[in-house]
């Protein structure tokens, strides 16, 4: 997927990938620090539940200033990455208006690895959320 990018003279760099229980306690303690449990849980995973404890999700960047930033959508590389990701086995998890679904606002950034077969089948079928790919329920809150 680099190369690919590269080819079309887009940089890709990885912001964040695996972390482990307690960065992901760090990342979210300083969220609740901000802006208190109800705030962070929109868009902040509660310890042992975020998907970067799995290794399949990492938030990208394309260096042009809008790293974890919504901006990133309208970015040559945000733009090249909801448009191929799933070519590559990558789907964008946390899209715009689909918090109902995910359970968290959205992030253009974040992307998930669910393999080659599925991102093509849910590209090949529209299909937007792992949630509604699984017929599962929408993300609960913690509630």
């Amino acid at each position: 997927m680099r190369a690919a990018m590269a080819a079309e003279g887009i940089t890709l760099r990885m912001s964040s990938a695996y972390r482990s229980f307690a960065r992901q306690q760090t990342i979210y303690s300083g969220f609740v620090a901000r802006e208190g449990v109800a705030g962070a849980d929109t868009h902040s995973a509660r310890p042992g539940n975020s998907e970067h404890q799995t290794g399949l999700a990492v938030d990208l960047d394309d260096g042009t200033g809008c790293n974890l930033a919504r901006c990133f959508a309208d970015t040559a590389g945000g733009r090249w990455l909801a448009a191929n990701s799933w070519k590559y086995g990558f789907i964008l998890r946390y899209g715009d208006g689909w918090q109902p679904i995910v359970g968290y606002t959205y992030e253009p950034w974040h992307f998930r690895y669910v393999g080659v077969d599925v991102a093509t089948d849910m590209h090949e079928r529209g299909v937007r959320t792992l949630e509604e790919y699984f017929g599962l329920p929408a993300a609960p809150d913690y509630g």
